[in-house]
């Protein structure tokens, strides 16, 4: 089984132009809200191209946005070079072991199912206790998890996005493969770019592993966080099970 980083690399060019046509920034909104509350610096984990860092730091919010994709974060460097941004600092960094001093911010957030790129036991728990370390008394946990992930059927060579990235052609043919017993879903991605006549391919896979609301709560409470809030959509409503996200708020201990 695929690393949950593996891939990353590869989807850096797509990302933004996939998420455009599926999330956009349905979620930005209440992220920029709940990091105006932190009181202090704020860290992202997963910041990647900056979809979520951008508009927090253009806010006024204190961020250091993490990732361990290099060319994720060379395109949200070439976004910081083409704006005022000041209150934004990327990291490339490994999300198991953060590279910060102990208590060193007021809020860390997990947006867009981060979490889910962390395909065994071992690695949440990795990630959780190195949130804990990095994460002030008090000071608040978001994660934002994507429910249906487990729930996609099965299926092979699917078109799922068509479209234009500049001046070229795009299209996104997809596969997904589910291990219910190891609850990992692995999307095969991939983009046919067509442009001036020649066309090429660009193949990876993407894994996620998701766990169930008790059982994240469970998990952050053993590594010293107390639950405040489980809501179900980005206004804030609460969860039930048939939300369509699951974002846990919770307190360092």
């Amino acid at each position: 089984m695929s690393e949950g980083w593996h891939g990353w690399d590869a989807y850096a060019p797509f990302y933004d132009w996939e998420n455009a046509r599926t999330l956009a920034s349905r979620d930005v909104g209440f992220w920029r809200r709940l990091a105006l509350t932190a009181g202090g610096r704020v860290l992202e984990l997963g910041c990647g191209t900056g979809r979520i860092s951008m508009p927090l730091a253009r806010a006024g919010v204190d961020l250091v946005g993490v990732d361990r994709s290099a060319p994720m974060l060379a395109r949200l460097a070439r976004q910081l070079a083409r704006s005022r941004v000041r209150r934004l600092r990327a990291v490339r960094a490994d999300i198991r072991a953060l590279p910060f001093e102990a208590r060193s911010f007021r809020m860390v957030v997990a947006p867009y199912g981060i979490l889910q790129s962390l395909v065994t036991p071992r690695d949440l728990s990795a990630t959780l206790s190195s949130v804990a370390r990095v994460l002030s008394a008090g000071g608040t946990f978001g994660i934002d998890l994507v429910p249906d992930v487990p729930r996609w059927r099965e299926y092979t060579n699917r078109v799922q996005h068509r479209g234009t990235l500049g001046s070229a052609r795009i299209t996104l043919i997809e596969s997904v493969r589910q291990d219910r017993v190891k609850r990992v879903t692995t999307f095969e991605q991939r983009y046919v770019v067509r442009k001036d006549g020649r066309t090429d391919e660009h193949r990876f896979d993407l894994t996620f592993r998701t766990l169930s609301v008790p059982d994240m709560r469970k998990r952050l409470a053993r590594a010293g966080f107390a639950v405040d809030a489980v809501l179900g959509d980005y206004r804030g409503r609460p969860w039930d099970d048939g939300a369509d996200v699951w974002i846990l708020l919770a307190k360092k201990v």
